[in-house]
């Protein structure tokens, strides 16, 4: 199927057709996973359920930890 982007706001958007939608069981404010690969779109139905803070805590590993830094001193509203 081709189909046009259109402008929504500052960025584009793409209808997608009834019959997709219902293959997908995707309805009105369901969640998707939008992926690029090799320059293609990857859409796919999103479950936030599938995930748990357990879950990702242990997606955390010494190469994507973060270290902590210093900001400063409290300032402004901080304070209280």
């Amino acid at each position: 199927m081709v189909t046009k982007i259109q402008k929504w706001g500052n960025s584009l958007a793409v209808r997608i057709p009834k019959s997709f939608a219902h293959e997908m069981r995707l309805k009105d404010h369901s969640s998707i996973e939008m992926v690029m690969k090799e320059e293609t779109l990857i859409i796919t139905p999103y479950d936030e359920k599938e995930r748990s803070l357990e879950m990702l805590l242990s997606q955390v590993t010494e190469d994507n930890l973060h270290h902590a830094w210093e900001t400063g001193e409290p300032q402004g509203d901080e304070l209280l």
